[in-house]
């Protein structure tokens, strides 16, 4: 039979609990990562599709705001279409509808205290 020595009892409990808390948080923060780069990209979607509806023919580039924050509202919460601008600018010469997208930075799951998220999509204008 083998006996285990005395000052070896019980650290098999910590180990558990230490190797556990740092899994946990490794776990925790790639969690964190996919979530915001997940939002990242609804939000750049969003803003390209509200932009190429403001860039058609037969639009006015303020119809490519209100459809970025539907598809925002529909697709996030709501909080993160609150700061939708659209503008026109030029680029390489060519007149383009820029819809930009300002949304709170999800820290804490969805919980966005300081940070801002800023995109912008661009289309080109279908009249020039």
């Amino acid at each position: 039979m083998l006996l285990v020595p005395r000052d070896e009892r019980g650290s098999a409990v910590t180990e558990f609990v230490m190797v556990t808390a740092l899994v946990v948080f490794l776990f925790m923060a790639v969690f964190q990562l996919g979530l915001v780069l997940h939002i990242r990209n609804t939000l750049i979607s969003c803003a390209s599709e509200g932009a190429r509806l403001g860039a058609r023919a037969d639009a006015e580039p303020g119809l490519g705001a209100a459809r970025a924050r539907e598809l925002i509202s529909a697709s996030l919460a709501d909080s993160y279409a609150d700061n939708v601008t659209v503008g026109t600018g030029v680029v390489g010469g060519v007149q383009v509808v820029e819809v930009r997208v300002r949304a709170p930075f999800p820290v804490i799951g969805l919980l966005g205290p300081d940070g801002q998220l800023d995109v912008t999509g661009r289309a080109f204008l279908e009249r020039q």
